[in-house]
């Protein structure tokens, strides 16, 4: 199985080893560097539905960059198109769902399919919209998030309320719900909208369960916000 490793303290990159016949996916333009025992192609993984589906739920490019270990062993570097920190998870035992733009790669074993939300969940949520990413089989992820990351334990005594946009990937085995407010009080969908209005809060998911929610530091919908109100001040 190849050997996932993330290196460096500050944007770091993803450094992948493969053996002779070992092969990984990944994001388009992910590839950095490889050695000259590999081979890149371009790939629609799943066909044009999974590839469309996968578009739309992760925001991930129509075609994936597949390296392949073709005449020796060999190493590569990955790095995400945004900066902050990458994240390997271990798929198998545990599957997760993950929020759009998150995926960085993965090992051959693991695929990463579209599930559709319900209408509700699909309206409030950032997390690709009527449809989310869902991992299946065995092996590795590498996910990125905007800024930090830092995993949060979810158990049935310590339910967590997370901002939507902070969101990177859970435990799929998690129950979670979308809210317009972090308060406990039924206030109608009135007193929710003017209370989400006035506090800012936005978006939040609301996990209950036993598992991890993956979580990183910056919003980039926040930033993209702030970077267009200091053009427009410009």
């Amino acid at each position: 199985m190849p050997i996932f490793t993330v290196t460096g303290e500050n944007d770091p990159f993803l450094h992948v080893s493969l053996k002779r016949g070992e092969s990984i996916s990944c994001e388009s333009d992910a590839m950095v560097m490889m050695e000259s025992h590999l081979d890149l192609t371009g790939r629609m993984q799943g066909g044009i539905l999974n590839a469309l589906a996968r578009r739309l739920a992760n925001g991930e490019s129509f075609f994936q960059q597949h390296i392949q270990a073709v005449r020796g062993d060999g190493d590569c570097l990955l790095a995400p198109t945004l900066p902050g920190a990458i994240e390997v998870l271990e798929v198998g035992q545990v599957q997760y769902k993950i929020s759009d733009g998150v995926y960085l790669a993965s090992s051959d074993g693991v695929s990463v399919t579209a599930q559709m939300q319900s209408l509700g969940t699909a309206l409030l949520a950032g997390t690709g919209g009527f449809f989310i990413g869902q991992t299946a089989g065995r092996g590795q992820l590498a996910v990125n998030g905007f800024g930090a990351l830092f995993t949060l334990e979810v158990s049935p005594n310590n339910p967590i309320t997370i901002d939507n946009g902070h969101v990177v990937a859970w435990d799929s085995r998690l129950n979670y719900e979308i809210s317009l407010s972090t308060s406990q009080q039924n206030k109608g969908l009135l007193g929710t909208l003017v209370n989400s209005v006035i506090s800012s809060e936005g978006v939040v998911l609301k996990f209950s369960g036993s598992g991890k929610v993956i979580i990183c530091s910056r919003n980039i919908n926040s930033f993209a916000a702030w970077v267009a109100s200091q053009r427009q001040a410009a």
